[in-house]
């Protein structure tokens, strides 16, 4: 099970429409990754070196 260690937030990229993701830290440094219509629902956990290769698949940054 993914331990969420810190607070969700929207996702800079989701837009003005209702279809966001969130975007919250992880013990061991990883992110989780949720529907915010649905707060209870599945979680998609990333590792640190996930998360990274996550991003660069979309050209962002995988600082800060």
């Amino acid at each position: 099970m993914t331990e969420v260690v810190g607070p969700f937030r929207k996702s800079s990229y989701s837009g003005q429409e209702n279809n966001c993701v969130e975007v919250a830290l992880t013990v061991g440094n990883g992110r989780a990754v949720r529907d915010s219509k649905q707060h209870d629902g599945p979680l998609l956990a990333f590792s640190p070196n996930g998360w990274q290769a996550f991003l660069q698949q979309f050209g962002h940054s995988t600082r800060g």
